[in-house]
């Protein structure tokens, strides 16, 4: 069920108990949402915790609460008045899902969320969920403490490509200017998250062999069986050096993380990409999403080129 702004603060502010999640395989928007919202909650006296159902990469560790990120584990229970799931929908969160039992509140900012919380508070114009934080707090007429604005201001800095994605809009820029008002560093931020260790950036370049370009040019991926994988030290980061590409309107990047299990990001120029991951189940934005395909990798592979050549049809 669909709630307002409004409702979705009373939710939080009458809940004492809360457990936050994200979407497996987190990125900066998760990981960002999740602890300015938990350093918030606390900062009113509430129980808040992060649970996340995956690795966090380390180079998150310059956000303060990194530290506190905790992992739901089989065979675990958990009580709780009430579970937040941030930028995703449900099926995305993993063991969390299982081991936490509690109403359920969903807040997100893909339009491709399916509506199955609950309560969803979803809002497509916003450029981050922790933009919608931003947002709920000021609705509670909290306090931003700089714990809380360093977390949110990294998760709406690097969904929008540091201000440099189509998604970055006025209101975007206010509230990153009322986050730096309360003490962020964003070099402190950037440099964080920019730096690699050699065995990253050597695992790029070896990536890279094999890329692939189709479709006249339109199209070009990344493909990367499980094999390939385990003799890569890391494979991060792809996604960004495909989509600057000349001449490329769909980028990919598809890593067979388990045998039959293909997870795949996408960015485009302006394709709609999300009619490319819903036929896999998955979502995002127009311009960003992502799937997970439950295939051998060469049917993977094929599926999901033949999808993305059928979108580029439509779209010459």
């Amino acid at each position: 069920m669909k709630i307002s702004l409004r409702e979705t603060a009373q939710t939080l502010r009458s809940a004492q108990k809360i457990i936050i999640t994200a979407h497996v395989n987190p990125d900066g928007d998760a990981i960002g949402s999740s602890l300015g919202l938990m350093h918030f909650l606390r900062g009113l006296g509430k129980d808040a915790q992060v649970l996340i159902d995956d690795d966090i990469p380390a180079t998150f560790s310059v956000l303060p609460g990194y530290e506190l990120i905790g992992k739901p584990e089989e065979g675990q229970s958990i009580t709780a008045d009430l579970l937040v799931a941030l930028d995703v929908s449900l099926d995305r969160i993993g063991k969390a899902a299982d081991v936490v039992k509690a109403s359920v509140l969903n807040i997100d900012h893909h339009i491709t969320n399916d509506d199955q919380a609950e309560k969803l508070y979803l809002d497509g114009s916003c450029a981050a969920t922790a933009e919608i934080i931003y947002q709920i707090i000021k609705e509670m007429k909290g306090d931003f403490t700089q714990d809380t604005a360093m977390c949110l201001f990294t998760g709406i800095a690097t969904d929008c490509g540091w201000f440099r994605y189509s998604n970055t809009t006025p209101a975007t820029m206010r509230a990153a200017a009322d986050l730096l008002a309360c003490g962020v560093e964003p070099n402190i931020i950037s440099e964080a998250l920019e730096q690699k260790p050699y065995a990253r950036v050597k695992g790029l370049a070896d990536a890279m062999q094999h890329i692939e370009v189709w479709h006249d040019g339109r199209a070009a991926g990344v493909f990367l069986d499980l094999s390939t994988m385990e003799a890569l030290e890391h494979a991060d980061g792809l996604i960004d050096m495909v989509r600057i590409i000349e001449g490329v309107d769909i980028a990919v990047v598809l890593k067979e993380k388990e045998p039959d299990i293909c997870r795949v990001s996408m960015r485009s120029k302006g394709i709609d990409v999300t009619k490319v991951a819903v036929n896999f189940g998955g979502g995002g934005h127009i311009r960003a999403a992502g799937c997970a395909i439950k295939q051998p990798f060469a049917e993977a592979k094929a599926a999901l080129v033949a999808a993305i050549d059928a979108v580029l049809e439509e779209t010459p």
